[in-house]
Order: structure tokens, then C-alpha cells, then sequence
């Protein structure tokens, strides 16, 4: 059997997902050249108890970057709340590139929240705001805060009130194995269980609007793609054809979905229109195709083949034709994930006898790696393109890794028990 189907059917019988625990974050690698930032307290009426610090949020938000660099709480010996309050000449006495301060004001049953930020040797104000939100919603408000914040100084959209889809498992290799699909908050917080089973799942996919996921599921003993609303939990079960129902992706549009089938015989890229049920048949070699993923304006696929014998990525039309090789460098390159602005590709590659994660351009130049090795798989980039989530292995359990596009510091995602994978990262969520 040739190894990209041996692999690919190892992993549709071996997935190992889900939990009852939030993903807790932990930081590695070191902050070097990160901006020095001030993040003072939100100050609080009389009559406001919220159960978020939404500074503490914001703190963690942008020290997670590795571009910021928050000043210790044992420094903000100033606590300005206001625009009034501010003293320039002591936060530049404390290297304070910038300054965040805020309120909150209890607001009918909810909260009004104001924030501003501050170039602090510039000695003035670069951003304001004014959001209300409910008690439950006061940690995606301070998100969206970082996500301004972020913005004002990078000139990137933030991504911190987006979230990330995964696969965990409790009990791997027992009776007693459950296997979850969870959508989190891209800090960990508020999992929300989307399915549940003994069987493995794998796979998910965002809708372009980040309201649907679609996956692959074995309920029944038979793999199936399923698409789910996330709002509603409707669910709809969009193929289960006989053999291999596997890798779906949604194109930019919305309204199709690439996938793997081998109803025919071999794993052939097909694309399906949600709307009109209609499927047409992307590749036809004897090869085997998979991993579709579209290219970011719609118009191209790029999959994994092992049309020369070793898995490679290919690109071809989203309509059918000829499909040309994209990786020469390395025995083994699979499964892409396209980045927001179309310009590059992360995917997995062998190299010194480890899986890494890789990066090239759109045209397959510039080959360069991103993770240290290991068992990396399963890449998905941020919704600004800033970052790459993937599964890799710690300490012999499946977690999940962060690292920047640019270097520097990366994250490590886990579960205090299970085992986590297959992470995606949803679109820009407005």
C-alpha cells in the first residue's frame, strides 16, 4: 500500500479527541524585541462587580503575540482611569511605549465599557472606544479591546475574539474512549462541545462567516461529512458514499466544498454545491488525491498526491484540469492550509527524519520551517495571517502548538486530561 493512503487511513482509524477541560496556554520561547506596554486596571463604580479583569485579558492577549511586553503589575504604581488622569513623564520614566486604561459602568443589566490607548512618548491619544456588553460577554469584549489595540499598533487585525475548532479524547485506546469535537475561544476559554461519540472524528473545517463547521465523523462505523451550525446545532450529513468520505474545506464563497471520495474507486478530489447538491469530479489519476483546500479567491485546490510515489502538493483549477506539482524540496509535503492573503502555504513536511511544519509562497519557492519536529501535523493559519496552530506531541500526550509566522515566542495549547488535535483556526468573526 502506498504510504499517503496508508497514512491517511491510519489516521481515519486512529484519531484520538475530547474532554471536560478548558485548553490552558502556556508560553514558550522567550519575548525578545517585544514592545514595552502599560496595561492599568479598569477602574470599577461603585455599583460594578464584573467577574472578568478585563485588563488581565488584554494583559494575556498580547503578551500571547510575543510582540508586546506588558510592565509587571508591581510597577502600575499610577492607576489612571480617565484621559485626565494620565502623566506622560511617568510612564516614560517606566519605558512605556504605550499606555491602555479603561472603566466599566454597570449599564441596565449589562456593562458599558471605555478604553483608551495611548503613545506614551508621544504624549497622546491613538484610540478610543465605548462597548457595551453583557456580564457573560465581558471576556469577548475584552478580546475585542486587544483585537483593536493590536490593530492601532500593528496595522494587522487582531485575532484574540476568534476561536479555534479540535479534536480531544479521554480514555485513548480503552472501551471507555470519548471522542469530542470543540469549538474554544482562541485563549482556551469557554469550550463548548459541538459532538460527542465513541467514534473517531476528525477534520473540522470553518464555513467562511464562522457559523458552521463542517467534519468527519465514524457514527455508524462509517465516515461520513457532516456540516453543523454552530448557533443552532442543525446538522446536515452532505456525503456518505461507500469507501472514503474525508477532508472537506470550504471554498471562499461559502457555497461549495471540496473533499476526498473514493466511491469510485480511488481518492479523487471532488467539489460539492451546498446548494444545488451538485458534484463534480476534480482530479482523476491513479494516484491518490487528498487534503483539498482552496486557494483564498476561490479559484485553484491544492492537495496532497503521491503521484510521483512520495507525497507532494499539487495545485489545479477549482473547475477540473490539468494539476501541476507545487513542492520539490523533500521527500514528503502534505497537507496545506492556505494563508488569509493567498500568499503562502503551511503544510507538513518530513525533514532529518521529523515532522515539522513549513511554510512556502503561493508559487512553492521559499521553503522554510516553522516548528522544531516531531509527530507536527494538521497546520491552520490565523485569521491574519500572523500565526499557525497545529497538533504536535509533549511529554508522550497530543497538544496543541502556536508559533508566529515572523518568530518569537509560541504558545503550547493542553488539557489537564486527554489528549487534543486536528485544531482550525475561524475566520475573522465580526
Amino acid at each position: 500500500m502506498r504510504q499517503l493512503l496508508f497514512l491517511f487511513l491510519v489516521s481515519l482509524i486512529s484519531v484520538t479527541p475530547p474532554a471536560t477541560a478548558r485548553l490552558t496556554i502556556e508560553i514558550t520561547g522567550g519575548v525578545e524585541g517585544a514592545q514595552p506596554i502599560a496595561i492599568v486596571p479598569f477602574g470599577l463604580s461603585e455599583t460594578a462587580s464584573p467577574v472578568v479583569d478585563i485588563a488581565a485579558v488584554i494583559t494575556a492577549d498580547l503578551t500571547r503575540t510575543g510582540r508586546f511586553a506588558p510592565l509587571a503589575a508591581r510597577d502600575l504604581t499610577s492607576q489612571p482611569h480617565r484621559e485626565s488622569e494620565v502623566e506622560f513623564r511617568h510612564w516614560q520614566s517606566l519605558n512605556a511605549n504605550n499606555l491602555v486604561i479603561g472603566r466599566i459602568q454597570p449599564d441596565g443589566e449589562g456593562y458599558l465599557v471605555e478604553y483608551a490607548l495611548f503613545d506614551v512618548f508621544g504624549n497622546k491619544k491613538l484610540l478610543d472606544g465605548r462597548q457595551r456588553s453583557t456580564a457573560q460577554g465581558l471576556r469577548l469584549t475584552a478580546h475585542r479591546i486587544a483585537d483593536a489595540i493590536y490593530e492601532k499598533l500593528t496595522g494587522e487585525p487582531g485575532v484574540f475574539s476568534t476561536r479555534i475548532a479540535y479534536v480531544t479524547s479521554v480514555g485513548r485506546g480503552t472501551p471507555n474512549e470519548r471522542i469530542t469535537l470543540r469549538v474554544a475561544d482562541a485563549d482556551g476559554h469557554n469550550p463548548q462541545t459541538i459532538v460527542e461519540s465513541s467514534e473517531p472524528i476528525m477534520s473540522p473545517a470553518w464555513s467562511p462567516d464562522g457559523r458552521r463547521l463542517a467534519y468527519v465523523s465514524f457514527e455508524g462505523r462509517r465516515h461520513s461529512i457532516f456540516i453543523q451550525e454552530l448557533a443552532s446545532g442543525r446538522r446536515e450529513r452532505v456525503a456518505s458514499f461507500p469507501g472514503i468520505n474525508g477532508s472537506p474545506a470550504f471554498a471562499p464563497d461559502g457555497q461549495r466544498l471540496a473533499m476526498t471520495l473514493s466511491k469510485d474507486g480511488n481518492p479523487e478530489i471532488y467539489v460539492l454545491h451546498l446548494s444545488t447538491g451538485e458534484l463534480r469530479r476534480i482530479t482523476n489519476h491513479q494516484a491518490i488525491d487528498t487534503e483539498p483546500v482552496f486557494s483564498s479567491d476561490g479559484q485553484r485546490l491544492f492537495f496532497t498526491s503521491d503521484r510521483t510515489g512520495r507525497p507532494q502538493l499539487y495545485q489545479v483549477p477549482a473547475s477540473g484540469g490539468e494539476a501541476q506539482r507545487l513542492t520539490f524540496e523533500g521527500s514528503y509535503n502534505a497537507a496545506a492550509d492556505v494563508a488569509p492573503n493567498g500568499r503562502a502555504l503551511a503544510f507538513v513536511t518530513l525533514a532529518n527524519g521529523r515532522y515539522h511544519i513549513a511554510t512556502i509562497d503561493a508559487s512553492g519557492r521559499g521553503m522554510r520551517l516553522l516548528s522544531r519536529g516531531g509527530l507536527d501535523e494538521s497546520p491552520s493559519f490565523a485569521a491574519n495571517g500572523s500565526m499557525v496552530i497545529y497538533a504536535t506531541q509533549h511529554q508522550g500526550r497530543g497538544v496543541l502548538a502556536v508559533t508566529p509566522i515572523a518568530g518569537g515566542s509560541g504558545q503550547r495549547l493542553s488539557q489537564d486530561v486527554g489528549e487534543v488535535r486536528e485544531p482550525a483556526w475561524s475566520p475573522l468573526i465580526r
